[in-house]
């Protein structure tokens, strides 16, 4: 071997170790990985704290329905626009009234524009603030948690796409909760954003389809709740499609326990 080849080789050998521990090596966690989370209980507390909650109220949508309806008339594809930015915004910052937002969405553009644009809007929303738990916490819990988080991280993560399509489907708790649980669990981004798009669809529709309807009963005066739109019939089909997502683990339980 001449020696410039094995000058060559011998380099290559002492760069190739130096990646190799340099991938080994962890990065460090450092309290400045907070900021996302932090930017969102501040979001969050500033929009309480300002009252904002009035301008997405169906009092408010009442009041200000013609009007609003005129602008969208006028400025179709700006407002459908303006909606789908302010919607990712507020289901990245956990603002909890993306229900009265996509019934007034829906009042306004129609229930066949809405569906889509909600659920594009939720999944990119609910992503964002996915990486933001996960790059801010998620690996100080890692390496942190004691073993009985192993434990539930490993079982989460064994079933992640039945558990995930069952937490979105079900509509029992709540769409920030379900963005922020699955980042310190481990679940693979590519699950949570497939589960996340397909599994707020039925539940997007209902209050599409609800909210593309009301007009007359604001015109009318008449009061419009959640208890309204989420009726036992309606609650009861989204529990058995979150149930039937879940049915492989609770068959891998039991062939488990029978083994």
């Amino acid at each position: 071997m001449s020696p410039e080849a094995a000058g060559f080789e011998a380099a290559s050998e002492v760069i190739g170790e130096a990646g190799m521990s340099a991938a080994e090596t962890p990065t460090r966690w450092t309290p400045w990985r907070l900021w996302p989370l932090l930017l969102i209980a501040a979001a969050v507390t500033l929009f309480f704290a300002l009252d904002l909650q009035r301008y997405v109220s169906l009092s408010m949508i009442q009041a200000r329905h013609q009007e609003w309806q005129a602008y969208v008339q006028a400025h179709f594809a700006l407002a459908l626009g303006i909606f789908f930015v302010g919607y990712i915004g507020i289901i990245a910052l956990s603002i909890p009234i993306s229900t009265w937002v996509t019934l007034g969405g829906a009042l306004f553009f129609g229930a066949a524009v809405i569906i889509p644009t909600v659920v594009c809007a939720a999944t990119i929303g609910a992503t964002l603030t996915f990486f933001a738990a996960r790059t801010s916490i998620g690996d100080l819990l890692e390496r942190r948690a004691g073993p009985w988080f192993v434990r539930l991280e490993k079982g989460f993560q064994r079933d992640q796409w039945s558990y995930m399509f069952f937490l979105r489907v079900t509509p029992i708790f709540p769409f920030f909760v379900v963005n922020l649980v699955p980042a310190f669990l481990g679940v693979s981004p590519t699950c949570f954003i497939v589960a996340t798009f397909f599994g707020v669809m039925p539940v997007t529709a209902v209050f599409a389809l609800t909210g593309a309807s009301i007009s007359d009963a604001l015109e009318a005066g008449s009061a419009i709740t959640i208890a309204n739109i989420l009726s036992p019939k309606i609650i009861a089909a989204l529990i058995g499609l979150g149930t039937l997502a879940i049915t492989p683990v609770a068959y891998r339980y039991i062939r488990h326990k029978r083994a």
